[in-house]
């Protein structure tokens, strides 16, 4: 089952309730679904995780971790998911966004200057922002949803899957004792 995987890699909940960084969380800590491996609560750690991925925002696990608790997501698997977008591959999933934002805005995208600079970005940022934030909030959402319904029917097919092995090994097991 999927949730042997994800328990493997799992951090301790006490040890995550009892951090000093999260002692201000208080009792919200305490809701069994934040730690919990069934397919609800990881589905909705997984949307969680990635919109909270593609806001360009510092802290995003403190976005994730404060979105996993109100949508009553696995935690540790919400904060997680936020370092798809590291220092490595930031840059290309956030010209992403961008270019995303451009289209939907329908405005032509800018394009790179041959060396760029911090001055070439400040002077530029007036006319990038709006396409980049909108880009960013759709493609979370877009792919927090994706994320969230391919996780659902993942989790069903397994459990279906290893339902009818279950239920093949003890067809052929009664059919081998009753000879």
């Amino acid at each position: 089952m999927p949730r042997r995987i994800f328990k493997r890699y799992m951090p301790d909940p006490t040890s995550i309730r009892e951090h000093k960084s999260l002692r201000f969380l208080g009792r919200l800590l305490h809701d069994p679904n934040l730690w919990h491996l069934n397919r609800h609560s990881v589905a909705r750690a997984m949307a969680v995780g990635l919109f909270a991925a593609f806001i360009p925002i510092p802290m995003q696990m403190l976005l994730a971790a404060s979105l996993a608790i109100m949508a009553r997501g696995n935690m540790p698997i919400s904060v997680s998911l936020v370092w798809l977008t590291n220092p490595i591959t930031m840059p290309p999933v956030f010209f992403c966004t961008y270019q995303m934002g451009a289209w939907l805005m329908q405005i032509p995208p800018r394009t790179l200057p041959d060396e760029l600079t911090w001055e070439w970005i400040t002077n530029q940022l007036s006319t990038l922002w709006q396409p980049f934030l909108l880009g960013s909030v759709v493609c979370g959402l877009l792919l927090g949803g994706l994320a969230y319904c391919l996780t659902m029917l993942y989790w069903r097919w397994w459990v279906g899957r290893q339902w009818r092995q279950r239920k093949g090994k003890s067809a052929t097991h009664s059919s081998t004792t009753d000879q």
